[in-house]
């Protein structure tokens, strides 16, 4: 019986941590690849802010309606259109070409604004 304790824990238990350790690595690789570049635009007072935004290919833009009325993003271009975006409400779109891409509110045609894609 005493062999048998020694073994496991002179054998086995560097195994089993070698490989906990080589699972742990695994998952770290995994979660360490860089996620899709995002950025916001927050809609208030009837501006969006930021007016003009510059960002990389390949970046997902989120609008957010923090105003207490409604309000869209529509691309003048036909490129993107939100619904209506009620208080609190978002609408997100992933640039994936290089461009300038000005969009305004449907609602209130004088708020614009401009993402700049690079």
């Amino acid at each position: 019986m005493t062999k048998n304790k020694l073994w496991i824990s002179g054998v086995a238990a560097p195994v089993l941590i070698a490989t906990m350790l080589l699972a742990l690595s695994s998952r770290v690789t995994a979660n360490a690849e860089p996620s899709a570049p995002a950025a916001a635009v927050k809609i208030d007072n009837f501006v969006f802010g930021p007016q003009t935004i510059t960002v990389p290919v390949g970046t997902t833009v989120t609008w957010t309606n923090a105003d207490d009325i409604p309000h869209t993003s529509v691309s003048t271009e036909g490129v993107f259109k939100s619904k209506v975006l009620d208080t609190d409400e978002k609408f997100s779109y992933t640039f994936t070409k290089a461009g300038t891409y000005p969009y305004y509110c449907t609602i209130h045609p004088k708020m614009t604004g401009k993402v700049v894609v690079q």
